[in-house]
């Protein structure tokens, strides 16, 4: 019994030991095994990656991702909101991220949706990488390329390997580019190309808002619209509305018009600016106009040139400069088969072209009848010594050939000779000059004429005598060559001086005024105006009215005779109400016709009525 006790009491305390040494050793072994505190997860539970579904799940450790779950069979994820579906997947749960593989389709809302072939998606950063057939799919856009990063974090996504972005009518296609699906701006680099309906928008740089359809291009750019070329390196275009802002010296060139500016504000169908430097050249009509500030309305047909406006003409293979304070121009009839247009050049008009020079206050060009008027002291040259000034002159053309031109008031054509003292001088009321081809070929001079001329010896040009006639009317014809072939007046007065015995009155006409000193010598010449002088200025004549007829609505009572019978129905007829407005304003001469016809008819009458009472008493 004792040896019995003795074994049990022994046995007892071995085994209560046993149990404490495994107790320490399960508690020491727990300790080992807890993580420390600066690796355990911090992250919300929100953070995490969840895997919401998956035919098979399965690890394989001797496999190239022994960390990774491997999912097969409609696996589907879900991190903050997004939902991805695929059909197979390797998901790294440690660091919260997974890679997805065939028919990877990723959604967010109803709103955005993500397609590709493969994609890898980290949690941590929220950043997935799409490759291969990527369709991005956000509101009405759509963009499609091979590889593309979808930042989460900060809503955007980039492309790398060339893409192509669809909204509506708007296609964007570029090597390299970025969305921000918050504020649907676009930014896009490297043969970029946006095609907006009928528009086409080439260039480096580009940055697109797709909310308002506005697109801000940067380097060589070039934006085509039907008919119209735009050519910027700084500018903005709204393919809705169909306007421009361009910088940098930009170009735009419509059916053959060309406007260049540092600054443009372009407007189709719509009122356009230039700022700075404004070139416009119409290559069809072979004008153009060049100015620092510039306004078109190409609905109405206005346009408005100032500071420093300069129009060029080079149709007839010379260059025509003119320039002016301000060119205004209206189109009447716009759009239609009537159309015309008036510019209105003023003040202090110069125009200079190597055989032709001109200044004036003012001048109109009308295209309906291809005339252009000179208002104020024009003044026109011609040749190397010919001089031309009136109230108002008129120059018609055919095609920008002169076929016409009138001189209306104190009109005067002067010639200089060789020795620069003598002139062949021309006063009249009015001057016409006809041209055939652009050459003179009948000049007519009307009312007061006043002619100095000097026949010269063809043979040693030397001058023969000294011709002054006065006359009513004056026709001179010339041959196609410019030259003198005879002269046709009416009833004249004319008197031929020896050179020698010329008298002083005689020399000059009553209204000679030579002024070189005023006219332009070169295409620079036309900025800096030199005007007459008040000793020069033409006489201000008043302009008598013609007498409108008076009619009378109330006729008084009269007394008739017998010898008054015959003309009462006369009278009556002149006495009808017919109403003032309706009669043509007659000229001086018909007024003269009228009066003397309307006193010879009482006269005639009364005188017959005194024959018929002697005879028949």
């Amino acid at each position: 019994m004792t040896i019995k006790r003795w074994a049990g009491k022994h046995l007892n305390g071995h085994r209560i030991m046993l149990i404490v040494f495994l107790c320490l050793f399960g508690l020491c072994l727990s300790q080992a095994m807890r993580p420390s505190k600066k690796h355990q997860d911090t992250r919300e539970k929100g953070d995490r990656v969840y895997l919401l579904h998956a035919d098979e799940l399965y690890y394989d450790q001797w496999g190239d991702n022994p960390e990774a779950q491997i999912l097969k069979g409609k696996v589907k994820f879900s991190h903050q909101g997004g939902i991805l579906d695929c059909d197979s997947a390797y998901f790294f749960q440690a660091s919260n991220s997974f890679q997805a593989f065939g028919h990877v389709h990723y959604y967010q809302g109803d709103t955005l949706s993500l397609n590709c072939d493969r994609a890898e998606y980290d949690g941590m950063v929220q950043m997935m990488r799409a490759r291969h057939h990527v369709v991005l799919r956000h509101r009405t856009q759509t963009l499609r390329t091979d590889s593309l990063d979808y930042d989460r974090l900060y809503n955007y996504a980039y492309f790398f390997e060339g893409g192509t972005l669809v909204d509506g009518k708007d296609r964007l296609v570029a090597d390299w580019g970025e969305y921000y699906l918050d504020t649907r701006l676009a930014n896009f680099y490297y043969n970029v190309k946006l095609r907006s309906g009928e528009d086409l928008i080439t260039t480096d740089t580009l940055f697109y808002d797709l909310s308002k359809s506005l697109a801000h291009v940067t380097g060589p750019s070039r934006i085509v619209s039907k008919n119209s070329v735009i050519n910027t390196d700084n500018g903005f275009y709204d393919s809705d509305n169909k306007t421009a802002q361009l910088y940098q010296r930009s170009t735009v060139n419509d059916n053959g018009k060309n406007i260049t500016a540092d600054t443009l504000f372009y407007v189709k169908n719509g009122e356009s600016e230039g700022f700075g430097n404004v070139v416009y050249e119409d290559t069809i009509n072979k004008n153009g106009l060049t100015c620092e500030y510039f306004r078109y309305n190409d609905s109405t047909g206005i346009g408005f040139a100032t500071n420093n406006p300069v129009m060029m003409d080079y149709s007839q293979g010379d260059t025509l400069w003119m320039h002016a304070d301000t060119l205004r121009l209206e189109t009447f009839f716009i759009n239609t088969d009537s159309a015309y247009r008036k510019v209105h050049a003023y003040h202090k008009v110069r125009a200079f072209r190597s055989d032709i020079q001109a200044v004036c206050d003012s001048l109109v060009a009308n295209s309906q009848d291809s005339c252009a008027t000179m208002y104020k002291d024009p003044i026109l040259w011609n040749g190397p010594s010919r001089q031309l000034l009136g109230e108002v002159i008129k120059v018609y053309s055919n095609d920008s050939t002169i076929r016409f031109a009138q001189v209306i008031g104190q009109a005067l054509g002067l010639e200089q000779l060789p020795d620069s003292t003598h002139f062949n001088q021309l006063a009249a009321r009015e001057m016409r000059a006809y041209f055939i081809d652009g050459n003179p070929r009948m000049g007519e001079a009307i009312g007061n004429v006043q002619s100095i001329y000097y026949p010269i010896d063809e043979k040693d040009s030397v001058l023969i005598g000294h011709n002054y006639l006065e006359t009513d009317t004056m026709r001179m014809y010339m041959s196609p060559e410019r030259k003198l072939q005879k002269i046709w007046a009416s009833k004249s007065v004319a008197t031929m001086y020896p050179v020698t015995q010329i008298p002083a009155q005689r020399f000059k006409l009553p209204s000679f005024a030579w002024f070189p000193q005023i006219r332009p010598i070169d295409k620079n010449d036309i900025f800096v105006w030199r005007g007459k002088g008040s000793q020069y200025e033409l006489k201000a004549i008043k302009r008598n009215a013609p007498p409108l007829q008076k009619l009378r609505h109330k006729t008084t009572p009269r007394t008739m005779t017998a010898d008054s019978t015959q003309a009462a129905p006369i009278a009556a007829s002149q006495e009808s109400t017919i109403p003032q407005e309706a009669i043509p304003a007659a000229s001086e001469g018909q007024t003269r016709n009228m009066d003397s016809s309307a006193t010879a008819i009482p006269k005639a009458t009364i005188s017959t009525e005194e024959k018929k009472s002697k005879t028949n008493p």
